[in-house]
């Protein structure tokens, strides 16, 4: 009866493996996102990228920060995912959409200033895909010491612009500073 039975399901999953075989991959669609349109030059080159993100989150205390401009980095179904410790100790994540972003984080930054810039990157790119780790220094005004951490950020290339597809940041913490490969060059 075990062999009949191995016959059995063999034979049924026979026919479902050839049916859902694709016989040749769909082309891929051309890219119609449904974001405010972006200033050239912050999505002409990985660097112009990198460098509006960092420049839209930045200003001092009472300045709006541009969330459109921030808007228009990403793919509408982005995820921005902070990483860190919990207050008991074990480590999680928030899955963010870029307006959850904006709706949380948006009124903090405008009331306490916050500035932050790259510190070293480290990229990997294939094709018309991207991974970026950039190391980060950030500030709150006022006397706050300055944070440190990376920031990974995948992105695509449509064949006219760059898109950021979702961004990971964990600072820097008791027991989880930064390797040295991921800080500035000695100079």
């Amino acid at each position: 009866m075990r062999p009949a039975l191995l016959l059995l399901l063999a034979a049924l999953a026979a026919p479902v493996a050839a049916q859902t075989a694709p016989a040749t991959p769909p082309p891929p669609q051309p890219v119609n996102y449904s974001v405010p349109p972006a200033a050239e030059k912050d999505v002409a080159s990985l660097d112009a990228i990198i460098a509006a993100l960092y420049d839209v989150i930045s200003g001092p205390v009472g300045q709006a920060r541009d969330w459109n401009r921030l808007r228009s980095l990403f793919i509408p179904e982005a995820r921005m995912m902070p990483v860190g410790v919990r207050p008991d100790g074990s480590v999680g994540m928030r899955l963010l959409a870029v307006n959850d972003y904006i709706a949380l984080s948006g009124p903090l930054l405008v009331e306490r200033g916050f500035h932050e810039r790259e510190l070293a990157r480290r990229t990997e790119r294939f094709g018309h895909i991207a991974h970026v780790f950039s190391t980060y220094e950030g500030k709150v005004a006022g006397d706050a010491p300055p944070m440190r951490g990376i920031n990974t950020i995948q992105l695509m290339n449509d064949g006219r612009r760059w898109w950021i597809v979702s961004l990971m940041w964990e600072a820097e913490s008791p027991g989880v500073a930064l390797p040295a490969h991921y800080l500035p060059a000695a100079k």
